[in-house]
């Protein structure tokens, strides 16, 4: 059954309808928010909070695409969190703990140990610095360039302009490269500047 099949028997009460596009968006769901809070406990209370609220205001869908709906919501749950915590930026990237099961990229069959140990190196990094970008620049990145979505998606699920994206996102691979450069002793080998291509 499609989406728009299963929203319109969800609104008339069907909960396992809903419960069929839970399954279907719930990874997806997490891992934006996951990479959003930084945290697997948090992401999976967002997670939680998103799609009940989904529930709860299914009579508000008009789009035609669920998934954008549902991720700007997820968004808007990350910023209420994000707000409620009131965390303290961090300084010392070894107080951030990535969760190693949330990778980057899914882990190659022919993967050499070495490999994956450089992999969540650089994954803990990237986790690390994102954390450091504001919110809404973080949401951008984490829906373009973690998830893969098109400008024009990215902005349906945020509520926002095109340019805008654009602009955050602009704003945001800035700070992602001058917070890399600036720990490039704490990158892998392989991703760090040659010292003959440095000023």
């Amino acid at each position: 059954m499609d989406d728009s099949r299963l929203i319109e028997a969800a609104r008339k009460g069907d909960l396992p309808a809903f419960n069929q596009l839970v399954l279907q968006y719930q990874s997806l769901a997490y891992n934006v928010a996951y990479r959003i809070v930084g945290d697997g406990e948090a992401a999976s209370d967002v997670t939680q909070d998103s799609f009940i609220k989904a529930y709860k205001a299914l009579d508000s869908f008009r789009g035609d695409s669920f998934r954008p709906w549902l991720l700007r919501i997820v968004t808007n749950t990350c910023y209420d969190y994000l707000r409620a915590r009131k965390r303290k930026p961090t300084d010392n990237i070894d107080d951030v703990l990535v969760d190693p099961e949330h990778s980057w990229r899914l882990v190659e069959s022919g993967e050499r140990p070495d490999e994956a140990a450089e992999r969540a190196e650089l994954n803990k990094l990237l986790q690390w610095a994102i954390g450091q970008l504001p919110d809404d620049q973080r949401a951008v990145v984490v829906l373009t360039d973690v998830q893969g979505f098109s400008y024009e998606e990215t902005a349906e699920a945020m509520g926002i302009a095109l340019g805008t994206v654009k602009s955050r996102l602009s704003r945001a691979r800035t700070r992602l490269r001058d917070l890399l450069q600036q720990h490039q002793e704490l990158l892998p080998p392989t991703y760090r500047l040659k010292s003959e291509s440095l000023p």
